[in-house]
């Protein structure tokens, strides 16, 4: 995992992730959906989400708005805030 975000942001990330991946767990599309929006209505617009197995990434965040997380296995979901 790795993480650049507060200590209060990144449990409710976690936490979120978490949840999003057991409720949609067959559709990737609808977890990262529901990532988003959460994160968009609590912490600002503008948080992206990529959810899959095996890809790789080249991004630009706003510091302390980054966190990349395995979930289930082989799940991967990062999620980054950009202005």
């Amino acid at each position: 995992m790795k993480c650049d975000m507060s200590d209060e942001m990144k449990q409710e990330a976690m936490e979120l992730c978490i949840t999003a991946a057991e409720k949609y767990a067959d559709n990737y599309e609808n977890v990262s959906r529901m990532i988003k929006e959460t994160m968009d209505k609590k912490f600002g617009a503008s948080w992206h989400t990529v959810v899959g197995e095996g890809y790789g990434f080249e991004i630009t965040y706003q510091l302390k708005h980054l966190l990349y997380m395995y979930c289930a296995g082989n799940l991967a979901i990062c999620i980054w805030k950009s202005a």
